[in-house]
């Protein structure tokens, strides 16, 4: 009984300390906004130094501002920008990753004269989104208005979320319940190219406890999530023989073997109808247990309106559900071709075809293995497997050649969301929204950084805190103002959490 009134007595604390977060982020919210909009203004190509130098003074000069040692790290390229601060030794430390670059852009193609110029837009009743002056920030802030330019959403939102939030709490005399490392990524659209060459120089100075990657988009029902792993990728190329020239289908067709049936035929024998890998030993070692399978049905998803979203009439059956799908390695056809690559058609048997295959790595199977799988499966089917063009003469003495060409290029990883880390994580959440986060244990994409975590072997995870119909990496990319506000929230929340 004394347990549940100190409970209760509890409850309005709670309440009035969410009701500050609230009207604190309120307060500031004009403002953030403003600084977001003269952030996106720097176009960030990373084939323009000199603008993704500004890019980074504009960091530096505002997390210094914060009591922050800033370093720009050396690379072969862009430097590395790495913002630190210690509130006391004893405490532990978190170190945060966000990229600073953004994609390339078509201004043609966007609904805005310059995708590097931010315009604050609001939907009306037809669901025509039309552009608004920034004077209207001076009204009560809707959150479903949007604020539209390259790199609003991805990455230069979580920055600005994290700097406001960091604001607020020195404003209010208050510190970090962790000491803080900030990478910010200078080329990670292009691969992160320049962070992956430092790791053997600077591995020390990324050194922490935990890592949280603030990229991509939360659940799409916008509620805070928390992603804990992501899938890895090789790539597989195979291709089939005919005659060694393309033939007149008229002349040789009937008699000179067909290229892409050859190819269509081996590709059908590596997954059945309902989209199972059938190659052996496919899916070794992956297993879900019931808590982790819980995990997952947790996260808000109805088959029928996805399919609905996607036009598809029914979804493969790899997984139970689309996230027990992601738990598996995928064996995905991204492209076909053949000899004939000019314009129009012809009437010809090719002389080859091609299949370009992408598959997606789980951390119960290393992409090098996985690989040498498909091979296997090939030369079982009665291929003669070369990783080269064959010679005149092996094409005489095999019926079936296969060259086959492989690359592993970003392993997997995962952290248990029921591991400490994520345990504290997922609670902090739910008791500053009063409800759990979106869980994801595994999401499908791949992030350049893989090799980053793997390196510094650390509980990672993903946070995402942008909208996720923002157009990424497409034309009218944008954030939500909403995510904007809830992310700062998050931040908060997130910098009083006991590590």
């Amino acid at each position: 009984m004394k347990k549940l009134l100190y409970i209760l007595c509890l409850v309005p604390l709670f309440a009035l300390s969410q009701s500050n977060y609230d009207a604190v982020i309120d307060e500031r919210l004009r403002a953030t906004l403003l600084q977001h909009k003269d952030f996106v203004s720097i176009p960030n190509l990373p084939e323009s130094p000199e603008l993704m130098l500004e890019n980074i003074a504009w960091v530096e000069k505002k997390y210094e501002a914060l009591g922050f040692t800033t370093t720009r790290l050396k690379s072969e390229t862009l430097p590395i920008l790495l913002a630190e601060k210690v509130y006391d030794p004893a405490l532990k430390t978190i170190l945060f990753y966000v990229h600073i670059d953004g994609q390339p852009v078509n201004p043609a193609v966007w609904d805005q004269e310059d995708p590097f110029t931010p315009v604050l837009k609001k939907q009306d009743p037809s669901g025509t989104w039309t552009a608004m002056g920034w004077d209207a920030l001076n009204q009560k802030i809707n959150d479903e208005w949007r604020i539209y330019g390259r790199a609003a959403a991805d990455d230069k939102a979580p920055i600005l979320m994290f700097i406001t939030a960091l604001e607020i709490l020195q404003e209010q005399g208050k510190t970090p319940n962790f000491n803080i490392k900030v990478i910010f990524d200078p080329q990670e659209e292009y691969g992160s190219t320049a962070l992956l060459g430092t790791l053997d120089t600077y591995k020390s100075r990324y050194a922490a406890d935990y890592f949280i990657v603030m990229d991509g988009p939360a659940h799409s029902s916008n509620k805070p999530t928390l992603t804990f792993g992501c899938r890895g990728i090789a790539t597989c190329e195979i291709t089939t023989y005919g005659a060694a020239l393309p033939q007149h289908s008229g002349h040789y067709g009937n008699y000179v073997p067909n290229p892409v049936f050859r190819l269509s035929h081996l590709l059908s024998s590596m997954k059945d109808d309902e989209g199972k890998v059938l190659i052996d030993g496919y899916y070794d070692g992956i297993t879900i247990s019931p808590e982790e399978a819980i995990v997952m049905q947790s996260v808000p998803f109805t088959a029928a309106s996805f399919n609905k979203k996607l036009g598809l009439h029914s979804a493969e059956t790899v997984g139970k559900n689309y996230q027990e799908a992601l738990q598996y390695p995928t064996l995905n056809v991204r492209q076909l071709n053949t000899s004939w690559t000019g314009k129009g058609l012809k009437t010809v048997v090719p002389s080859t075809a091609t299949a370009h295959l992408d598959v997606r790595l789980v951390p119960e199977i290393s992409g090098d293995d996985q690989l040498d799988k498909i091979k296997k499966h090939i030369s079982n089917e009665g291929y003669f497997v070369l990783d080269r063009l064959p010679t005149a003469q092996e094409r005489l003495t095999h019926k079936r050649i296969a060259t086959v060409k492989t690359k592993t290029l970003v392993n997997t990883f995962r952290t248990s969301p029921q591991g400490d880390f994520g345990i504290k994580m997922r609670q902090r959440l739910t008791n500053i929204f009063n409800e759990e986060p979106v869980t994801i244990r595994m999401m499908g994409g791949t992030v350049p950084i893989v090799p980053l975590i793997n390196t510094l072997n650390l509980p990672t995870v993903i946070l995402p805190l942008v909208n996720m119909d923002n157009n990424q990496h497409n034309p009218n990319e944008n954030i939500r103002i909403g995510n904007m506000r809830q992310g700062i929230k998050v931040c908060l929340g997130l910098f009083e959490t006991n590590f």
